[in-house]
């Protein structure tokens, strides 16, 4: 496995720069190739590598480009529209900072933190919701004018006179899908905190594969690695190829699709026996409803609910059957 950085925590450790407003996303546009939507092209969309850093990458590029692109959307999802031009946007690494400090800067962490949960999801709109919010909370943030100001020559450059929480108003078109879109995020890696199911390999190396619906393995590491403390373990998001490995002191991330994994521990197959007769044991045969159980406990993640999977065809277990499964 060859090791990449991991994003929470470049995204958590980004310095604070307290230079002007202005200059944290609109400053620098020869950065980036002035805009050359023309000819028979009407709009013009961005696309990315996927990433977070690709987002704010793109979302510099719209201010140093003067564009308003239509959609913003990672390279494998994006389908553009008729008459519509597509830039592929570079990620810099330089410029995503410049944007991270300009949106916590102007419009308050909070507010950066929604549009980093947001970069995080698999719906192919989100590059273009968190864009709209951007835009919308830039404005809304804008410093006044200098010059009337009281404290004019003794603020130190940072104006908070017109800070505003953008995420408070919750009907504005460019804030309810981005709350939606968070709300699901979170919705989901709440899921993964409840049912990842880890097992013991050799080496006492913990294991667990998840398949979420967006990509929450970064906002996993810190409240699994605050409880695991010393002991390592990993986490494989098969579907998004992407695994969180943490070594017994800090965590990082590793894009890959395949695993070289030791073999399971000697207790390993008594201990998932032992468990899942737990499950049965303390079920309440008069309350069984297996509607309300796929309802709390959807049946794409069953597959990796140890207590769940001799439910599906082929897992079944040659061990006596006591009550059902609880609801």
């Amino acid at each position: 496995m060859t090791p990449r950085p991991a994003r929470g925590h470049e995204a958590d450790g980004m310095g604070q720069d307290r230079r002007h407003d202005e200059e944290g996303v609109e400053a620098s546009h020869a950065a980036v190739a002035p805009s050359s939507v023309d000819g028979p092209f009407l709009e013009v969309a961005y696309g990315y590598d996927g990433t977070l850093e690709g987002l704010l990458s793109a979302v510099f590029a719209a201010y140093a480009r003067h564009e308003d692109p239509t959609d913003v959307a990672p390279n494998g999802v994006l389908q553009p529209r008729l008459g519509q031009m597509v830039v592929d946007i570079p990620t810099d690494f330089d410029a995503a900072l410049r944007v991270q400090r300009g949106i916590s800067r102007t419009c308050g962490p909070a507010a950066f933190d929604a549009v980093k949960t947001v970069s995080l999801s698999d719906d192919p709109h989100a590059g273009t919701v968190a864009y709209r919010f951007v835009r919308h909370a830039m404005a809304a943030n804008k410093p006044p004018a200098c010059g009337t100001c009281a404290r004019h020559g003794s603020c130190g450059g940072v104006c908070t006179r017109s800070r505003r929480s953008v995420l408070a108003d919750v009907a504005h078109p460019a804030v309810q899908p981005l709350l939606r879109l968070s709300r699901a995020v979170y919705n989901e890696r709440h899921r993964m905190m409840q049912f990842l199911r880890f097992e013991h390999l050799e080496g006492g190396l913990w294991f667990a594969r998840c398949n979420p619906q967006a990509n929450v393995v970064p906002l996993l590491m810190d409240w699994f690695s605050g409880r695991f403390n010393t002991q390592p373990f990993v986490i494989h998001d098969e579907g998004h190829d992407l695994a969180g490995v943490y070594e017994g002191s800090d965590w990082y991330l590793v894009r890959t699709d395949r695993l070289d994994l030791p073999g399971p521990a000697a207790d390993e197959r008594a201990m998932k026996d032992a468990w899942k007769r737990f499950y049965r044991t303390i079920a309440v045969e008069s309350r069984y409803n297996p509607e309300l159980r796929r309802q709390f406990m959807p049946k794409r993640l069953w597959k990796n609910i140890t207590e769940l999977q001799e439910d599906l065809p082929g897992n079944e277990l040659d061990m006596p059957t006591q009550g059902r499964s609880p609801s």
